[in-house]
C-alpha cells in the first residue's frame, strides 16, 4: 500500500513542527498548516506543502483537508499554565477548529483523524495531592476538567467519538502530558515549566543573578514527556485500533523544586529560590498512569527527564546566547 498523504495542523507550533519533520523523514507527502505567518513557524520544511490558514474557519478546514488521507490535528490556541488560566475564552475557541476539522474530514473523505487532547481533561478532585498515583483514563469522569482549556478538550474528545460512531470516520485521541524539548516556546508567556525553568536558570547564569522565581511553592508535582517519545507514541496510537482516549505521557513524576534541582545541576549553578505564591500554578499533583498504553501498544517513554532536559537546556542556551526569542527562533528557511 502507498503511504497516506498526511495533513498536520498546528504545524508551525512545537509538536507540529517536529511531527512534520518525522513524517517527511518517513517518506510521506505532507501538507503543513498553521495560522501564523510562516516566518513565525518554529520549524518549516520546504519539502512539505506549507499553507497559512485560519482553521477556525470552515472553508479553510476544507482547503486544508482536501486531497489528504490522514489528519494529525494539533492546532489549538494554548500555552503553559500562565496562559491557559488567564485566557479561558481564547482556549475555548479552539472548539471551532476541532468542529470544522471533523466536518471537513467527513466531507472530503479523509480516512483517519488524530486529535491531540490533554491531561487537563482530568477531574480536578483527582489532583489535589502532590503524591498523585497517576491518572487513569477513566479519571476524566465524572467531569471536572481544567476550566476553559480542559473543558474544550473534553468536549472535542466526545465529538471525535461521535463522528466515528455516526459517520464512520476513524478517530484516535491521545491525552498529552506536558511535552517538552527543543524548537519550542521558551519565553513570552506561553512556555511550559521545563522551558521556563531552563530559561530562568540560563538568564541567571549569563547575567550573574543569584535568585530564581518559582511559581507556587515548588511542591506541586508533574510528569514531563520528551518530544521524541511523544512523536513515537503519537504515530503508534494513530496506526493502532485504539478508539478510546488514551494517555500519552511519562510516569516519572517530580516536584517543581526537583525540576529546578535538575536544571541547576545541568547548568552547574545553585540559586536562591523566590516563591511567587499568587502566580498561576494549576493542579496540585498530576502524573500519567501508563498501564493501558503498555497493555495495548507495549509502549512507554524511553527518554529520562534528565536526558531530555540536557538537550532542551542546550538548545535554549544556544538561542539565548544568539539573542533569539519567541519571535526569532522560528526562522528556519
Amino acid at each position: 500500500m502507498s503511504k497516506p498523504h498526511i495533513l498536520v495542523t498546528g504545524a508551525g507550533g512545537f509538536i507540529g513542527g517536529h511531527l512534520v519533520k518525522s513524517m517527511l523523514e518517513q517518506g510521506h507527502q505532507v501538507r503543513a498548516v498553521d495560522k501564523k505567518p510562516q516566518w513565525q513557524w518554529y520549524q518549516r520544511f520546504p519539502e512539505a506543502e506549507n499553507l497559512t490558514l485560519n482553521l477556525e474557519d470552515k472553508d479553510a478546514c476544507v482547503q486544508a483537508v482536501n486531497g489528504t488521507d490522514w489528519i494529525y490535528n494539533l492546532a489549538a490556541d494554548m500555552g503553559g499554565m500562565g496562559f491557559i488560566e488567564l485566557n479561558k475564552g481564547l482556549c475555548m475557541l479552539s472548539v471551532l477548529i476541532n468542529t470544522h476539522m471533523l466536518m471537513a474530514a467527513r466531507h472530503c473523505g479523509a480516512t483517519r483523524l488524530f486529535y491531540s487532547s490533554s491531561a487537563c481533561v482530568y477531574a480536578g478532585y483527582k489532583q489535589k495531592e502532590t503524591d498523585n498515583p497517576g491518572l487513569k483514563e477513566e479519571d476524566a469522569y465524572p467531569a471536572d476538567p481544567e476550566d476553559g482549556y480542559g473543558w474544550e478538550k473534553l468536549f472535542s474528545e466526545r465529538m471525535c467519538r461521535h463522528f466515528m460512531e455516526d459517520f464512520g470516520l476513524q478517530t484516535r485521541v491521545a491525552r498529552y502530558h506536558n511535552v517538552y524539548g527543543p524548537h519550542g516556546t521558551f519565553d513570552g508567556g506561553r512556555e511550559k515549566a521545563p522551558a521556563a525553568i531552563c530559561r530562568k536558570v540560563i538568564a541567571a547564569k549569563l547575567g550573574g543573578a543569584k535568585e530564581i522565581e518559582i511559581w507556587g511553592d515548588g511542591l506541586q508535582t508533574r510528569s514531563f514527556q520528551y518530544i521524541d517519545d511523544c512523536l513515537h507514541g503519537t504515530q503508534s496510537i494513530m496506526e493502532s485500533g485504539i478508539i478510546e482516549p488514551i494517555n500519552l505521557g511519562s510516569a516519572e513524576m517530580v516536584s517543581i523544586n526537583q525540576l529546578v534541582d535538575l536544571v541547576e545541576d545541568i547548568a552547574g549553578i545553585k540559586l536562591k529560590r523566590s516563591y511567587k505564591l499568587d502566580a498561576p500554578k494549576g493542579v496540585r499533583g498530576r502524573s500519567s498512569d501508563n498501564t493501558l498504553i503498555k497493555k495495548k501498544l507495549g509502549w512507554e517513554p524511553s527518554v529520562t527527564l534528565r536526558t531530555g532536559l540536557e538537550k532542551t537546556y542546550a538548545w535554549i542556551l544556544d538561542q539565548m546566547k544568539s539573542g533569539n526569542s519567541k519571535d526569532s527562533v522560528v526562522n528556519r528557511f
